[in-house]
């Protein structure tokens, strides 16, 4: 039987003066959001385009506080990811957990793994493992900053550089917007920015550790999350207006 080929991390093409081009307004846009508002958070999954992030706002000087969701499901090399990052760049993020009783309840309700029986279950464990902890990690900001990008998803298409986040009524920022896949992997090369090990064993996109799998090549770069439910839309409720 033949082994399934997975996706791997796409080949370098810009040339070293369009890289430099393309970091310096990913350094100004930075700078412009830090100097607009005086609490800005940044959500990282320690995925390709959140460290990539990651590095150029340690760069840039911005004054953007980070945080990540600690689920409980992650992998182990997304919590080593973790440590890893705050050592490479002498920074501190900030680790936010799902409250007992919303986990409890959602156990008690559909099971551990119930997620895997429907896209309300799995909204459910999503919303007791990120979306409430993501509220509560953006309580007193007045803008936050994600790595999305139009190229991901049929439902990132219409993505802007900013935009306003009704559901906590504050500003949201897609620096990376308007970056293709390989303009990251460019920058994380030329940079030298740590890579996520689960990139190198064909993931290129990583979430909790039951509902992220590896995506053959050819595949959507994310039909490896939530692979078991019939939908165009592979978001967990972070970034829908609700």
């Amino acid at each position: 039987m033949i082994s399934p080929e997975f996706w791997s991390i796409p080949p370098r093409h810009l040339t070293s003066a369009e890289l430099n081009k393309k970091f310096a307004l990913l350094q100004e846009r930075l700078t412009n959001i830090s100097n607009r508002f005086s609490d800005v958070r940044f959500a990282t999954s320690l995925a390709a385009e959140d460290m990539a992030l990651t590095d150029a706002i340690c760069k840039s000087g911005a004054k953007i506080q980070l945080f990540t969701l600690a689920t409980g499901r992650l992998h182990q090399e997304t919590i080593d990811m973790i440590k890893a990052t705050e050592n490479k760049y002498q920074i501190a993020i900030e680790r936010v957990y799902p409250q007992e009783s919303d986990v409890q309840a959602f156990v008690d309700q559909y099971g551990m793994n119930g997620f895997y029986d429907g896209e309300e279950p799995k909204k459910a464990c999503c919303g007791a493992r990120k979306i409430k902890p993501l509220n509560a990690a953006l309580l007193g900001a007045d803008a936050w900053i994600s790595g999305q990008r139009r190229e991901q998803s049929t439902t990132r298409t219409e993505l802007n550089l900013e935009e306003h986040d009704d559901a906590r009524g504050i500003a949201k920022f897609n620096p990376l917007f308007d970056w293709s896949e390989a303009d990251i992997w460019a920058y994380i090369q030329k940079e030298n920015v740590p890579i996520h090990p689960l990139h190198l064993k064909g993931y290129p996109s990583i979430g909790c550790e039951p509902c992220t799998r590896q995506v053959k090549k050819g595949e959507d770069i994310r039909a490896g999350r939530w692979w078991w439910l019939q939908s165009d839309s592979k978001e967990c409720g972070l970034h829908v207006n609700q």
